[in-house]
């Protein structure tokens, strides 16, 4: 059950649980990147229908509310952008987000909490 803390983000809507709603906490199989990197991820799901959710052009509410995330770009080989990586709250996300998608060596950009380690968001260049 979520509790007044915030820290119960759904990978389906992409909102943080209010206090009081249950939530289900599974493992989540990472879809990239492969590799050394690959891990599994802790999500929280409501446990109750939510709408899905996807942005465009915006950073996911969970990823904004949450009070420390971690940025952490890969390149096309899945190789982690060491020197994209940043950690920084939620609210700040914009700038290392942006600087990592600015890089030409970034294929995707994963936002995890950064105590805990769920996956918050996973982000990607959108072309025409």
């Amino acid at each position: 059950m979520a509790t007044a803390s915030g820290q119960f983000p759904c990978r389906h809507c992409l909102k943080l649980a209010k206090a009081g709603e249950n939530m289900l906490l599974g493992s989540y199989d990472l879809r990239q990147p492969l590799g050394i990197y690959w891990t599994p991820s802790p999500i929280f799901l409501h446990e109750r229908e939510c709408p899905y959710t996807e942005t465009v052009d915006a950073v996911a509410p969970i990823v904004r509310a949450n009070p420390l995330v971690s940025v952490r770009a890969y390149d096309a080989d899945h190789l982690c952008l060491y020197d994209l990586g940043q950690v920084c709250p939620g609210g700040d996300v914009a700038e290392p987000l942006r600087r990592a998608l600015d890089d030409p060596r970034t294929l995707f950009v994963n936002i995890h909490t950064a105590r805990p380690g769920c996956l918050l968001s996973r982000v990607e260049r959108v072309t025409d």
